[in-house]
């Protein structure tokens, strides 16, 4: 069962309640290139991200801002860090949300500013804390990174803004170790009813960031934690957008873009398939079609195998045969494999 938590609207896009878990990543442009951010959040939005946000690291990225929505249609969050003067630039310039820690952005009378503003402009404010610029008291407190002194940190953050009649809140612990982020998590899921971001920060690479963000997040939805979600990927960040699809796809919980199935090969393997299913992978991974396509080695075995499919391959001794929803429908020559699928791909309905 899910958790139960508030709603929280970003821009027109809600987050929380029984609303569906909301992908979303942020641009590695600089603000400031206004072209650049514009052409990469578009990607983003292709690949179906629901919410962008950007790096706010001057008032010239501030003022980029009202450019940007300009130019694109989903929800943009300012990013901002210890400047109070930041987050009351980017809201004027039209952000829909602000990621800020509240007690790092400066005295009381500048966070009582920023609310009075977000309360105003109805922005929302995420309260985002981070195993690794934990406050110095609190770690002298526990004497090391541990999800008890991320909790606190939070709910200290929180209170900041409740004392100011601010509820309009979002909250994430982000680790790079997943242990420590799930457990941070667990904990603050019973103790406040704010929407949840989830994130293993720092994740690393494609590969070692999809087995720690599964891992990770995963175990999370699993468990009805979680509202909103970026999955963090030291690479271009439409990957980002596609591997939390993936793991909410994984986790039944969203659907969207092709699933892609293949077998793992064995001895009776005659075809190049680690070719085939890269190239095939390649060439669907970012098309928004609600298909299952199947890549298999075998043709004796394959469709069986993958009765399920919608539309699949499977090969043989220098050919292959074409098949939809196990039914065989002829066979195509080993070179012409992946086009005749993709073609029988862009046909469907």
């Amino acid at each position: 069962m899910r958790r139960k938590s508030q709603v929280v609207w970003v821009g027109e896009v809600p987050v929380g309640g029984d609303h569906p878990i909301v992908v979303q990543s942020m641009t590695t442009t600089d603000t400031r290139d206004v072209t650049s951010t514009i052409e990469q959040i578009i990607q983003l939005q292709e690949a179906g991200c629901e919410i962008a946000r950007v790096a706010v690291i001057d008032e010239e990225a501030a003022q980029a801002i009202s450019k940007i929505k300009q130019g694109t249609s989903i929800p943009i969050i300012a990013d901002i860090h210890f400047d109070y003067r930041l987050a009351l630039s980017s809201i004027k310039a039209g952000c829909d949300g602000l990621r800020i820690n509240p007690g790092n952005i400066g005295s009381r009378n500048k966070v009582q500013e920023v609310v009075k503003i977000c309360k105003d402009k109805k922005v929302p404010i995420r309260i985002g804390v981070n195993a690794g610029s934990l406050d110095k008291n609190i770690l002298k407190k526990y004497g090391h990174i541990c999800p008890q002194a991320m909790v606190e940190s939070a709910v200290e953050n929180i209170k900041i803004l409740e004392d100011m009649d601010f509820y309009d809140i979002k909250v994430s612990l982000k680790a790079s170790s997943v242990p420590l982020s799930v457990e941070a998590y667990r904990l603050i899921s019973e103790l406040i009813d704010y929407p949840l971001h989830l994130g293993i920060t720092e994740a690393g690479t494609i590969p070692r960031a999809l087995v720690k963000s599964a891992m990770g997040l995963g175990i999370l939805l699993n468990e009805g934690i979680g509202d909103t979600m970026r999955v963090s990927i030291t690479s271009d960040p439409v990957y980002e957008v596609w591997a939390a699809y993936e793991i909410l796809r994984s986790a039944g919980l969203r659907e969207r873009g092709i699933e892609l199935i293949s077998c793992p090969t064995c001895g009776r393997c005659e075809i190049d398939l680690f070719k085939i299913v890269e190239e095939v992978d390649e060439k669907i991974r970012f098309l928004d079609r609600s298909l299952k396509i199947a890549v298999m080695g075998c043709i004796v075995n394959g469709p069986g195998e993958a009765r399920d499919a919608d539309i699949g391959i499977a090969g043989g001794r220098g050919l292959g045969i074409l098949f939809k929803n196990g039914e065989v429908i002829r066979k195509i020559p080993e070179n012409q494999l992946v086009n005749e699928l993709i073609k029988e791909i862009e046909a469907a309905e």
